[in-house]
């Protein structure tokens, strides 16, 4: 296999707003659209698919507010080879500076039986059709083949001739069920390119679904394959397992640019804000081992890697956290942590133990682990300084109740100096309702970021078991709780947060006058 000499240029298509928002639990509104349709032209992308405009009237009002509003991005709508659709998009993406439509019609044998009930003839004559009016309307009119990697290939290339000759100037080839493997996609590409008439005149497209985990796999050997455009979206949101994510496509390219041989017109520096305004308006976190965005990318607590890190940070790091909007790297100290890294942090922290001190340090830090994951910088200096730490906020009891229209909670909690401390709260669920009372309770507010539930054990043994992160004074903090009663195990979480914050205002002063 060659690669290309020269760096070639990849489109960036966003379709988070699009394939994205359509998926269960992403659903967005019109404000919250044109907010992240900003955010997107912001970061760079060179096209922004705003929606599908005879969808909904929603749908129409999202994609024709963003035409009129954002500017800096090409605006896509999409539509189905159907003149219905063509003239929505048409009337939608009026006033926008590049208006791009996006006609689509399914190819494949199972589609064209089961979906479309169409010949192979008619499905060419609606592609053309659709490509011919969307043409009439905007210059920039795209063409995808739904479902085109199970597509028979010979069919394929007549249906992209058909829309190159009706005007068509990017041909997308979705793998629409993420069903295809690497090299698949990128001999296809390879032959589409050397027999689709007018393929040097033309930018041909990857979209890849993440069914089988391969989604960005995929896109990258379609661009080893010929495709010069990649469609995307932020956190790889999408129909079931989603789309190919953008974070990690463009830092592929930028990590591997002798290997690809290819860049984009992504700021990567905004990469994490943007994953992080996405993960606001849905409601719905990435998972912490997330490649890019998530709370580990850059966070080693084994103490080989931290060792090998204080070393040199290329030893585990391939690319520069500052490059995708983190601060820095995070040395977590927590059960598997070294001697090294220990040793480290306090330095930071100005203490200078000899052996024997820093020996029990670390022994008392490791005993602390089998009640807490993470060992923050509060905890190290309370243990320098030969503090034991009190038992901290506790839960004695707690109750929640549902009354007009919201969930009341009232929490009964054993206080730091041994006070039974009672509050009420309520909000429009348990949760909100319970944190909400922990908060007036403890006089510790943070902002939620993070927050997951799951069962540990089966049968009659299992638990419940809540781990979230919340942010406060600049620094994000952990907690976890278990219990049998998955509010309880998310009660525990919130006051080890809590317990975190109080040890680190207790501390502060000290550290300070020192």
């Amino acid at each position: 296999m060659s690669h290309p000499t020269t760096t070639d240029r990849i489109r960036i298509f966003d379709t988070s707003l699009r394939d994205g928002e359509q998926s269960p639990g992403f659903t967005m509104s019109a404000s919250q659209k044109i907010a992240f349709a900003h955010a997107l032209a912001e970061l760079g992308v060179d096209v922004i698919e705003a929606g599908f405009p005879n969808s909904s009237p929603a749908d129409f009002g999202a994609v024709q507010a963003i035409a009129r509003e954002v500017r800096g991005a090409s605006i896509a709508a999409l539509a189905r080879c159907h003149p219905g659709d063509i003239e929505a998009c048409a009337r939608a993406l009026d006033g926008a500076a590049a208006p791009r439509i996006h006609a689509f019609i399914s190819t494949s044998p199972l589609h064209r039986k089961h979906k479309l009930n169409m010949s192979r003839e008619q499905v060419i004559e609606h592609a053309s059709m659709g490509v011919t009016l969307a043409r009439n309307r905007v210059d920039d009119v795209e063409f995808s083949a739904e479902d085109a990697f199970r597509t028979e290939r010979e069919f394929l290339v007549e249906v992209f001739d058909a829309a190159v000759a009706a005007g068509a100037r990017t041909l997308n080839v979705p793998d629409t069920v993420g069903y295809a493997t690497p090299a698949e996609i990128r001999a296809l590409f390879e032959y589409l390119r050397a027999n689709v008439k007018g393929a040097d005149g033309v930018v041909f497209s990857a979209h890849c679904h993440n069914d089988l985990g391969l989604a960005v796999a995929n896109s990258l050997a379609a661009i080893e394959g010929g495709a010069r455009q990649v469609e995307c979206t932020i956190n790889g949101i999408g129909e079931r397992a989603g789309n190919a994510a953008l974070e990690e496509l463009v830092m592929a390219m930028k990590v591997r640019p002798g290997y690809f041989n290819a860049d984009t017109g992504i700021d990567t520096t905004r990469l994490l804000e943007t994953s992080r305004l996405l993960s606001r308006i849905t409601g719905i976190q990435v998972q912490r081992n997330k490649a890019i965005v998530g709370l580990n990318a850059f966070a080693h607590e084994s103490g080989i890697h931290q060792h090998g890190m204080l070393k040199h940070r290329d030893t585990y790091e391939i690319m520069r956290p500052q490059d995708v909007g983190w601060p820095d790297s995070q040395i977590v100290l927590g059960r598997h942590s070294g001697r090294a890294a220990v040793a480290d942090r306090l330095r930071q922290l100005g203490y200078v133990l000899e052996d024997e001190q820093l020996d029990q340090v670390i022994a008392a830090a490791k005993a602390l682990t089998q009640t807490q994951h993470i060992i923050h910088d509060a905890d190290l200096q309370r243990l320098v300084e030969g503090e034991r730490y009190g038992p901290g906020w506790r839960i004695s009891a707690m109750h929640l109740s549902d009354a007009d229209d919201a969930t009341h909670a009232r929490v009964d909690l054993s206080a730091p100096d041994g006070r039974h401390v009672v509050q009420s709260a309520e909000g429009d669920g348990p949760i909100e309702a319970l944190f909400a009372a922990l908060s007036h309770a403890t006089g510790v507010g943070f902002v939620l970021e993070s927050y997951e539930v799951h069962s540990m054990g089966v049968g009659a043994d299992a638990r419940g078991e809540a781990n979230l992160s919340g942010r406060i004074d600049g620094e994000t903090m952990s907690g976890q709780g278990t219990s049998r009663d998955v509010l309880e195990a998310s009660a525990i979480a919130w006051l080890d947060v809590a317990n975190r914050v109080l040890r680190m205002r207790q501390a502060q002063p000290r550290v300070e006058a020192a």
